[in-house]
């Protein structure tokens, strides 16, 4: 059987190549809307952080995803980040990788 092809992706925080899999999508659309992209389809300028909760907390310090993205991020916007970061980790934990 032939093995199949990993998509990888650059973590924005750590700069280095992760599965896609266990990084998290950030999207600006052409309107300036910000939002998660579960799917990571969404259309728009994407930025990939790892699906760790201090990285989040790191991100918000360094301000890595407003410079990426190139514009100001609410503090809602990271709560709301924050959380779904915390909820994919406990749910990897919990049932392993699928």
């Amino acid at each position: 059987m032939k093995k199949r092809k990993i998509p990888m992706r650059k973590d924005l925080l750590t700069n280095t190549m992760q599965p896609k899999k266990e990084l998290v999508r950030v999207v600006i659309d052409k309107e300036k809307n910000i939002s998660v992209d579960p799917t990571g389809k969404k259309p728009g300028r994407g930025a990939y952080v790892s699906l760790d909760p201090a990285k989040i907390e790191e991100a918000k310090e360094k301000r890595a995803l407003e410079k990426s993205l190139g514009t100001t991020i609410p503090e809602s916007f990271y709560e709301e980040l924050y959380s779904y970061v915390d909820h994919q980790k406990a749910r990897k934990e919990l049932f392993g990788d699928k």
